[in-house]
């Protein structure tokens, strides 16, 4: 044998190891994009800027408030226990045809308000969804979000919001007021950051899933307090969180006095996966069976994908994890990471019809660089019945893998042609005093001492941890990587924001955002962007009786006060193009942080003639459970299509 090929072999893993290396720092260079170029993009959109209405002051209520009271062994480290809260919901609560309101908590005053969204007119006056007569102390509770659907199935939407240091409250809308109900009895003291619907069962019925962050049972805000609290019992690997609760529906009544019935099944996930810090729910079907997976996005700790292969009334999930490869570092491995998963969120990024998963991370320079993860699709679906889940971390590669001290993670389609655009929430704690030295200490001592909150330094008022970011606004480019666009469409305002809701509020073909602020004034952002592609967006609704020979039906427009029924989470539509590509998207039930976009599908349709009928292929469960699929033949524009139980031509 040769001297070279002696070399070679004994010298390959050092060669191998050193060209990692090389690979990775040239992958590591922040890609640049053209003035030209840059300026030409930013072209496509513009959006203005209104704030979310306030509490009013003749409103009983709380008085401000910039930190919230805590247990008296956390009062050291208030602000860091302060830092969540801010969500936002959009969606159609009025019944005007329109996701023209938005849900939000308020969080100088701790309370949940409903409002029409600034600009869509005085339809009612803002109002503040009060608990009472259940209990509720606000001296030891405070909300963290709420998520809308219609859970009693009357075609009526209804409001679920969900807190720390009591378990959530469903509030059940009665012609123009909403009666508050306990979702489950017994007082216990949850804290919950992530909830969403979905048919977890395949019954066709909408179920929900509630995660917590602290441990069930904590006092994590009760000022007055002698037990023992803690924090997680790791920075990479804590396994010592909240509980996941998943709950089915059991049936439910409408008029004058409206009820729903969720049972909770216990003992359906392993103790690794259900403990961990939880900050984001997501729930989308990734291999066609019209069940959900569900993807729980952890803090401290590996984030967990659960293939989901239940039946009706029994639920049943297996752990999926990525395959790991030479390249690969274990940290950027779907379901083996040690970061700090805090938003999710689905789109199909490369084009092959399967949801790829958008996730933040901390990925602040000079403080905490982990990275944000865009994990794509290889397509290989066979993979999931070996426990693999067929995904690999692109994030690096599309110019998305940093961006700063993110929650909610979105992806939408803002200008209509065709292609999703990235948005992030990011900011922690404002201030004037930096603690990022302090934290990286606590972050590099020995998980023995993090647990006990006398080892981790002061987070006060005033104290800063990446508190003067802005929101970035990510758009794809023709070399294929994303660019934040914020500083040239004038959103590069520093904001302490965590949640993200989206809705083509006033019905134009256009999606508008709302962004939930920690602390600070919540804004609406309405799309005034010009020269926009032209838009094909669907109401897909189930129908309220159940008349099996009833079939689908569609119109143009959004849905009227004659249109009665709710909508189908869950299901799924593709949209076939003339240049052979297909745009497919599935009924959002509130996959995310604290941000929740209405369950409208909105597709961006590019150049596509504004009167040409597109074929469009929808897959639903029934309210019976049985999965359906017909096409259409849609012109671009709004569509109310209400899914029917018989098929012409299928089985029934």
């Amino acid at each position: 044998m040769s001297a070279p090929s002696n070399f070679l072999r004994q010298h390959a893993a050092r060669l191998v190891a050193i060209s990692v290396v090389i690979l990775a720092y040239g992958l590591a260079r922040p890609p640049v994009l053209s003035n030209a170029e840059r300026s030409g993009l930013a072209s496509r959109f513009h959006f203005s800027r209104q704030p979310l209405p306030e509490l009013p002051p003749e409103w009983p209520g709380h008085a401000a408030q910039q930190i919230r009271n805590v247990h008296p062994k956390l009062k050291r480290i208030a602000s860091w226990i302060s830092s969540v809260g801010a969500a936002a919901s959009l969606g159609d609560l009025d019944g005007n045809g329109l996701p023209d309101d938005v849900c939000y908590v308020d969080t100088p005053t701790d309370m949940v308000l409903v409002a029409p969204v600034p600009g869509t007119g005085e339809r009612y006056k803002p109002f503040a969804m009060s608990p009472s007569p259940l209990k509720y102390d606000a001296a030891t509770m405070a909300p963290m979000g709420c998520l809308l659907g219609d859970v009693n199935e009357d075609g009526q939407v209804d409001v679920l919001i969900y807190y720390w240091g009591r378990t959530p409250i469903l509030f059940l809308r009665q012609g123009k007021h909403y009666v508050p109900q306990e979702l489950v009895s017994g007082g216990e003291r949850w804290y919950t950051n992530a909830a969403t619907f979905a048919d977890l069962d395949g019954d066709g019925h909408v179920d929900l899933v509630i995660g917590n962050y602290f441990p069930d049972g904590s006092r994590i805000l009760d000022a007055k307090s002698t037990d023992d609290e803690g924090m997680q019992e790791s920075m990479s690997r804590a396994l010592n969180g909240g509980r996941k609760h998943l709950f089915l529906w059991a049936g439910s009544t409408g008029g004058a006095e409206p009820t729903v019935r969720f049972k909770e099944v216990d003992n359906v996930l392993t103790d690794d996966v259900n403990h961990g810090w939880t900050l984001a729910i997501g729930a989308v079907d990734m291999d066609g069976d019209l069940l959900p997976e569900l993807y729980l996005a952890n803090d401290f700790g590996p984030d967990r994908l659960l293939h989901n292969h239940s039946t009706p009334g029994q639920l049943h999930f297996d752990l999926l994890k990525g395959a790991e490869t030479i390249t690969t570092p274990h940290s950027n491995v779907l379901g083996r990471d040690s970061f700090k998963g805090m938003g999710v969120d689905f789109a199909d990024l490369n084009g092959d019809g399967l949801p790829d998963i958008y996730v933040s991370n901390i990925t602040t320079e000079y403080g905490l660089l982990e990275s944000n993860f865009v994990f794509m699709s290889t397509g290989k679906l066979e993979e999931i019945q070996r426990g693999v889940a067929p995904y690999v971390n692109r994030s690096e590669q599309l110019g998305l893998s940093r961006s700063g001290w993110a929650w909610d993670a979105k992806l939408a389609d803002f200008d209509n042609d065709g292609v999703m655009e990235a948005m992030q929430a990011v900011g922690f704690l404002s201030g004037d005093t930096d603690r990022w030295p302090q934290l990286q200490e606590l972050a590099m001592s020995n998980d023995r001492l993090v647990r006990h909150p006398l080892s981790w330094p002061l987070f006060q008022p005033g104290d800063d941890l990446s508190g003067h970011q802005h929101n970035p606004f990510f758009v794809r480019a023709k070399d294929g990587k994303y660019y934040d666009l914020a500083p040239d469409l004038n959103l590069d305002e520093p904001q302490v924001s965590r949640g993200i809701a989206i809705a083509d509020v006033d019905g134009d073909g256009s999606l508008d955002f709302v962004l939930a602020n920690q602390w600070q004034t919540s804004n609406y952002y309405h799309n005034d962007s010009r020269g926009r592609g032209n838009f094909l967006g669907l109401h897909l609704l189930l129908p309220l009786t159940a008349d099996r020979s009833a079939k689908t039906w569609a119109r143009s427009g959004h849905p009227g006060p004659d249109t009665l029924g709710r909508a189908a989470i869950g299901a799924t539509a593709k949209v076939h193009l003339e240049d052979g590509r297909q745009l497919v998207s599935q009924v959002d039930g509130g996959n995310g942080h604290s941000g929740k976009r209405s369950p409208e599908l909105h597709f961006g349709l590019g150049g596509a003639p504004a009167n040409k009928p597109l074929r469009v292929e929808i897959r639903w469960r029934d309210p019976g459970g049985q999965i359906k699929a017909e096409t259409l033949s849609l012109t671009p524009g709004w569509h109310t299509v209400v899914l029917g139980w018989r098929i012409e031509g299928g089985p029934q």
